[in-house]
């Protein structure tokens, strides 16, 4: 999709003047890396007698000093112009809108480092909920690094949207009420993000991205649900999407990890204004890593991706798509009746044009007339150890792919675990590096690997 003044593309790019969008659990970082850190942000060495906990309460006021439950800011954009490395800001319970001419809830430009994270997350034991009917619920830009989002609810305007006013505004590019996003970093503008932790946040009803990543590095987006997103814009948007992955270092593994979430019924339902058709609403897509779209001279993204343990279904696009985009492994997923727009007919999981791609360890349950996979100009794509259910339109099968029903608990509840016969039981490629299931369970649990997000438990 795109932006203002930039070609489209029929991915997730979302206008300039928004901000569209969207780490590893452990990083090292080399000290070149950090010299060029240090340098580029000019932090002071924080101890930890130096790092502050941030309150922010609904019914706090923003001339509160903010350091205590008793006395909270109100807003957490007060919390996000203060802090520094090592600081956290933990939101109570409440309603946090955006206000007069922001165009987010919060935007956040101000940096951790590699030792010295901050932290944004539900204070202990509260739910609160980020309401914007602008461009971003969050909005990382501006280089902002070292960043944590944990245990939030973002919520878009699509409840107060209605899809006869959505087909009106099909060519107005510039309308944040059909258009924006829940939570984005965007690495357009003034410098780009890298390390960025997006974790166990409620993500939902925007009628733009879920969670998207433009030009970003050293990502992980895991534990979350995101559901209900892509309905409204022109743009073409998709659940989880990551859009011109970007080389902060000569890393050349793991570095974007899209792990363990539950991502269903984002949908497009406006045509994408490039073509005036349907084309995403995706669950997860991984687009144009080798950045050959809009002008972009970032060179082709080299570090791997890995989406794994994710749960997708009932999405209108592919539960998991790679477009334009190499150096990808998709593996452990459970996608479940995706493809539910009419205009499209493939697949669960989809390879497009993409190099260096491995699909294993997957179960892929597609409806009836739907293509389970499909095999569009790619090189060095390999489907294996994965189980196809529910149609007979399989474009390309390895060698131990296996065509049956998984056996799922139960479908009626949508409980997608395994049956004590299931056919996934046992059958899967040792991906030995992976340790759990979706739900936290230790994997493999039997005598090999089980196929799919879930290990059976015996």
């Amino acid at each position: 999709m795109a932006i203002h003044g930039f070609s489209l593309t029929a991915s997730l790019v979302l206008p300039c003047l928004l901000s569209s969008m969207v780490s590893t659990d452990s990083i090292t970082t080399s000290l070149s890396d950090q010299v060029k850190l240090f340098t580029q942000n000019k932090p002071t060495l924080y101890s930890q007698a130096t790092k502050k906990t941030y309150y922010v309460s609904a019914t706090g006021s923003d001339s509160n000093n903010g350091l205590s439950a008793t006395s909270p800011f109100k807003t957490i954009q007060k919390a996000a112009n203060l802090t520094n490395p090592g600081d956290t800001v933990l939101i109570m319970n409440g309603v946090y809108t955006n206000t007069g001419s922001a165009g987010q809830v919060v935007k956040i430009t101000r940096s951790g480092t590699a030792s010295a994270w901050i932290t944004y997350k539900a204070y202990p034991g509260h739910f609160p909920k980020l309401q914007h009917n602008v461009w971003n619920g969050i909005l990382i830009q501006d280089g902002a690094s070292y960043i944590e989002i944990n245990g939030l609810e973002v919520i878009g305007n699509n409840a107060k949207t209605t899809l006869a006013y959505a087909q009106s505004q099909k060519t107005n590019t510039s309308n944040p009420l059909t258009s924006g996003n829940c939570i984005s970093i965007d690495g357009r503008k003034n410098g780009r993000s890298h390390h960025i932790r997006i974790l166990n946040n409620k993500v939902h009803d925007c009628g733009g991205a879920g969670i998207s990543s433009i030009q970003s590095d050293y990502l992980t987006v895991e534990g979350n649900e995101v559901f209900n997103n892509a309905w409204y814009s022109p743009y073409g948007n998709s659940g989880i999407s990551l859009y011109q992955n970007w080389r902060f270092d000569s890393n050349t593994g793991y570095k974007m990890f899209v792990r363990k979430n539950k991502v269903y019924n984002n949908r497009q339902y406006i045509p994408w204004i490039a073509t005036g058709t349907i084309t995403d609403g995706n669950g997860i897509i991984i687009d144009d890593s080798r950045n050959t779209q809009n002008g972009s001279t970032l060179g082709a993204y080299t570090g791997r991706t890995l989406i794994e343990n994710n749960i997708i279904y009932k999405n209108g696009g592919s539960g998991i798509v790679t477009y334009l985009s190499q150096r990808v492994d998709i593996v452990h997923n459970t996608a479940y009746l995706n493809i539910q727009s009419p205009e499209l007919e493939a697949g669960e999981i989809l390879a497009h044009v993409a190099s260096d791609i491995k699909i294993l360890n997957n179960i892929l349950y597609t409806l009836p007339n739907k293509y389970v996979n499909k095999n569009w100009q790619n090189t060095n794509v390999i489907y294996n150890y994965n189980i196809y259910a529910n149609s007979t339109l399989i474009a390309i099968k390895g060698a131990n792919d296996i065509v049956a029903d998984p056996k799922f608990v139960n479908l009626s509840i949508g409980d997608l675990r395994l049956q004590a016969t299931s056919p996934a039981i046992n059958k899967g490629f040792a991906w030995t590096s992976l340790k759990s299931d979706y739900a936290g369970n230790v994997r493999p649990s039997g005598t090999g690997y089980d196929i799919g997000a879930y290990e059976y438990k015996f």
